[in-house]
């Protein structure tokens, strides 16, 4: 399991997991003239500092910015590796990175990095994003809700890349233990028009397609009631993570009653049944 350094445009590059999968998400870079924007730190030190290390061969600019398209650990457990970017999130990321952090939860997720965790320290929000704003003249911070009620993807107009970030898993079912489904389709549908190549935080390079499979997964999710029994087959049938399904229909289900407090099924994973 590695990652790669991949060109999507001029000065626009993904960091991919090769093979996709759960625990190796993939970040972004955007490179302008003061210096280099990273999206997304990635699950532990030890994965993103071989990315801080690629940068540094890349480019002799600074590395400015992080953004983080959420607070989850997979995104925010490797910001360590980049001391001195600005760090820009959602109002939401700032308030939970302000928190006593968490390792046996994120142990249970993740048990391949167990022993990483307890020593991990996570880097606060420096810049709170509350609206769309240009991070560089190369690209826009947007704010979105769907896999937390704050989140944050960047599109970079000029390559037709927009970078998903949390908001998007291809080929691994996204674990929407605290997500808003009916806002998630919406903003699926928002950044379906921001450009033309997406990068989700797990999974392959994808387009429309992806985006749109992704949306008819969540609107599965609701139709259940949540029966996990009536999910519908569709791509997510074969998607990798299928234990995660069960959450998300809970999810929805509970959700759309008014309750937002965490499935059953995600207590059980965690072992707190």
């Amino acid at each position: 399991m590695t990652h790669s350094l991949e060109p999507l445009a001029p000065g626009v590059y993904v960091w991919l997991a090769d093979p996709a999968h759960q625990h190796l998400p993939n970040s972004g870079v955007v490179i302008a003239a003061d210096g280099l924007t990273v999206i997304d730190a990635g699950l532990t030190p030890s994965l993103s500092t071989p990315l801080a290390s690629a940068l540094a061969e890349l480019s002799p600019l600074p590395i400015r910015r992080l953004v983080v398209s959420s607070s989850h650990i997979d995104v925010v457990g490797g910001s360590s590796a980049f001391p001195l970017a600005a760090v820009y999130g959602s109002g939401q990321t700032s308030d939970h990175l302000d928190q006593e952090p968490n390792p046996d939860v994120w142990a249970q997720l993740h048990p391949e990095f167990a022993s990483e965790f307890a020593d991990i320290s996570t880097r606060p929000v420096t810049h709170a994003v509350a609206e769309a704003a240009h991070l560089c003249p190369a690209s826009i911070a947007v704010p979105l809700g769907g896999p937390q009620f704050e989140n944050i993807a960047v599109q970079v107009p000029g390559a037709n890349v927009v970078f998903a970030g949390a908001l998007a898993t291809f080929g691994v079912v996204p674990l929407g233990y605290d997500a808003d489904f009916p806002t998630w389709i919406s903003s699926l549908d928002a950044i379906a028009g921001y450009g033309e190549i997406f990068i989700p935080t797990n999974g392959p390079i994808g387009g429309v397609e992806e985006i749109r499979e992704l949306r008819g997964y969540f609107e599965a999710c609701i139709a259940a009631g949540g029966d996990i029994a009536r999910l519908a087959t569709g791509p997510w049938s074969t998607w990798d993570r299928p234990e995660y399904h069960v959450i998300n229909v809970e999810r929805a289900h509970m959700l759309a009653a008014g309750d937002p407090s965490p499935p059953p099924s995600m207590l059980r994973l965690l072992g707190r049944s």
